[in-house]
C-alpha cells in the first residue's frame, strides 16, 4: 500500500473517529497526527518532532496579530460599538422593504469586520435587532435566519483573523493583499443575504421604516464614525506600510480601549472579564495552531498533498470542474467543522491544487474563506447557528426553512467568487499589492 494512502487513510480516519466520539477538534488533530507519526517513525523521534513542531508553529511575530485582534473584539463586544453601527446600519437599508432586516445585515457586516468575529456579530446585533423587529410583527424564524447568514460576512471584510492564519499557513501570502481582496466579496456576500430578504419581506409586506431628518441622520453617522475611524486607522496603516499586521493588531487593541473609555460603556470591573474572555480564545487558537502544526509536518512528510493533488488532478484536466470539486469539498467540511481549524488543515492540501490550475493565492484564500463561513453557518456544527438560534429564542429547525433560501443566494455569490478573479483581485492589484 502507498505510504501517502496509508498515512492519509490512518489520519483522517483517526480524526473523524475522535470527531464522531466528541472529542474536542484541536484534540483530535494532535492525537491522529500523533498516531500517524508513529506509524512512520520511531515513538522517540515522534515524540521529539511532535513536541518540536507544536513549538514552532506558534513561534510566530504574525500569529500575535490574530490574539492583538481576539483582545481588540472583546473590548469591543463590551464597548457599546454596536448600537451606534446599527443606528448607522438603519441610515444605509432603511428605506427597503423590511428595512430592520436590512438593518441586521448592515449592521454585522460592520460589526463584524470590527470586532473579526461572526458570533460576537451574531449575539451583539441579533439581541438588539431581534426584540425590534418582533416588535415591528416580523416572524421570529425569518429574523434569526438573516441575522445567522450575514454575520460571517465580517469575516472576509477585514481585518480578519482568518485571513492572517491563512496567510500563515500559506507560507506568506501577503495580508495587505488579503486584507484588500476581502471587501468585494464581503460585501457581495451582504448584498446576497439583502436580495433574500428582500424578496421575502415583500411577500410578507414587513414596513419600511421612516425617513429620519436631517439632523437625526448626522447625528447619527457623527456618532458612529469614532467606530469606523478603526477600520481606517488600521487598514490603512496595514497596507501603507507605516505597521506590520501585528503592529496594526495592536494599534486596534489600543483604539479601541479609547473608542470605550470615550463611550464610557467599559467599567474597570469589567476587564478581567474581558482578559479572560480573550485569554481563553487566544488559547484555543494557539493550541489549535500548535497541533494542526503537528499535522502539517506529518502530511508533507508522508506526501498526503501531493498524493491529493495528483489524484484531483488526474480526475479532470478542466480548472472549472476541479473548482468545482475543491468548493463541494469545502462546503461539506464547514458543516461538522469549525473555520480556523479548517483553514489550519485543509489550506496545506488544496492550495497547492489552486496554484497548479493557475489559481492567485490571494484569489484562492478569499474562496476558501467563503466557503467556510457558510459552513458556520449550517448545522451540525454551525457555531453562528446555534447562537443566531439562542438569541431569536427559536428552534433550528424552524430556521432551516427561510435559512435554505438564503444559502442558494450565498452559493450563487461564491460561484461569482470563484470564476472572476477580479472580485477579489481587483482592489489588490488597484493598489499595486499584487
Amino acid at each position: 500500500m502507498d505510504i501517502s494512502f496509508q498515512a492519509a487513510l490512518i489520519l483522517f480516519g483517526v480524526f473523524f473517529l475522535l470527531l464522531v466520539l466528541g472529542v474536542p477538534i484541536s484534540v483530535g488533530i494532535g492525537v491522529a497526527s500523533f498516531v500517524t507519526a508513529l506509524t512512520i517513525v520511531p515513538m522517540d523521534i515522534a515524540i521529539f518532532t511532535a513536541a518540536q513542531k507544536m513549538v514552532q508553529g506558534i513561534n510566530s511575530f504574525t500569529l500575535l496579530a490574530v490574539i492583538f485582534f481576539i483582545l481588540s473584539g472583546s473590548i469591543m463586544n463590551n464597548g457599546g460599538i454596536a448600537i451606534r453601527l446599527i443606528n448607522l446600519a438603519k441610515l444605509v437599508g432603511g428605506r427597503l422593504p423590511g428595512s430592520l432586516a436590512h438593518t441586521n445585515v448592515v449592521g454585522n457586516m460592520l460589526f463584524g469586520s470590527i470586532s473579526g468575529s461572526a458570533v460576537a456579530a451574531a449575539a451583539a446585533i441579533g439581541k438588539v435587532m431581534t426584540p425590534l423587529q418582533a416588535k415591528e410583527g416580523y416572524d421570529k424564524s425569518y429574523s434569526a435566519a438573516v441575522n445567522i447568514a450575514s454575520s460571517p460576512a465580517g469575516l472576509l471584510i477585514p481585518p480578519s483573523g482568518a485571513l492572517i492564519l491563512y496567510s500563515l499557513v500559506s507560507g506568506g501570502t501577503s495580508i495587505s493583499a488579503l486584507f484588500m481582496a476581502g471587501y468585494l466579496p464581503g460585501i457581495l456576500m451582504g448584498l446576497a443575504v439583502m436580495s433574500i430578504a428582500f424578496i421575502l419581506a415583500k411577500k410578507q409586506k414587513y414596513p419600511v421604516a421612516e425617513r429620519p431628518s436631517l439632523n437625526t441622520g448626522i447625528k447619527i453617522v457623527l456618532d458612529a464614525i469614532p467606530s469606523l475611524l478603526m477600520i481606517v486607522v488600521v487598514i490603512g496603516g496595514i497596507v501603507g506600510g507605516i505597521f506590520t499586521a501585528t503592529e496594526g493588531a495592536a494599534v486596534a487593541v489600543l483604539y479601541s480601549i479609547i473608542l470605550s473609555a470615550i463611550y464610557r460603556e467599559i467599567k474597570l470591573t469589567d476587564i478581567p472579564q474581558i482578559l479572560k474572555e480573550s485569554v481563553v480564545m487566544t488559547g484555543i487558537v494557539l493550541f489549535l495552531v500548535g497541533a494542526s502544526s503537528i499535522m502539517s509536518w506529518v502530511m508533507a512528510f508522508t506526501g498526503i498533498p501531493s498524493a491529493i493533488s495528483e489524484l484531483l488532478l488526474a480526475s479532470s484536466d478542466n480548472p472549472i470542474i476541479i473548482l468545482l470539486i475543491m468548493n463541494l469539498i469545502l462546503l461539506i467540511i464547514g458543516t461538522f467543522m469549525d473555520l480556523t481549524p479548517a483553514v489550519l488543515i485543509f489550506t496545506p492540501i488544496f492550495l497547492p491544487i489552486a496554484t497548479e490550475i493557475g489559481m492567485d493565492p490571494v484569489h484562492f484564500g478569499i474562496v476558501l474563506v467563503f466557503n467556510l463561513c457558510i459552513g458556520i453557518m449550517t448545522p451540525p456544527v454551525g457555531s453562528c447557528l446555534f447562537v443566531g438560534c439562542s438569541v431569536a429564542d427559536v428552534s433550528i429547525e424552524s430556521v432551516l426553512r427561510p435559512l435554505t433560501k438564503i444559502f442558494a443566494a450565498l452559493i450563487v455569490a461564491l460561484l461569482l467568487v470563484t470564476f472572476i478573479p477580479s472580485i477579489s483581485l481587483a482592489i489588490p492589484r488597484l493598489m499595486g499589492l499584487l
